[in-house]
């Protein structure tokens, strides 16, 4: 599945208010997601010596591909295609990569 089809296929299980005109509600799905998966990884560092076992990698897979289908939402509220954004994004850190500047910090480097 590439990731325009996922988008496709996403978007069927979509239900917020005001979709198709609501790019607050994905945004703020987003960051609570992103915040279980942070959750669970400092779980593993404080319970379990910062070894990760198959039960953690399972919830830690869900929760990624809860990351997963609100950028897709975003995405398509924005009417920005998930495959372009994923192009771009390599685009943006292979010139980083040949220029030497894949560390450091800022959009511009």
């Amino acid at each position: 599945m590439n990731f325009d089809e996922y988008q496709k296929k996403s978007r069927k299980t979509a239900i917020y208010p005001d979709k198709d005109n609501n790019f607050i509600y994905p945004t703020l799905g987003l960051a609570g997601e992103s915040g279980e998966v942070a959750e669970k990884i400092k779980k593993v560092i404080r319970d379990k010596d910062g070894k990760l076992d198959e039960e953690t990698r399972d919830m830690l897979k869900k929760e990624l591909g809860d990351v997963l289908w609100y950028v897709s939402q975003l995405a398509t509220e924005l009417n920005l295609s998930l495959d372009e954004v994923a192009e771009e994004n390599i685009k943006k850190l292979y010139s980083r990569l040949e220029r030497g500047k894949i560390s450091g910090s800022g959009d511009k480097r």
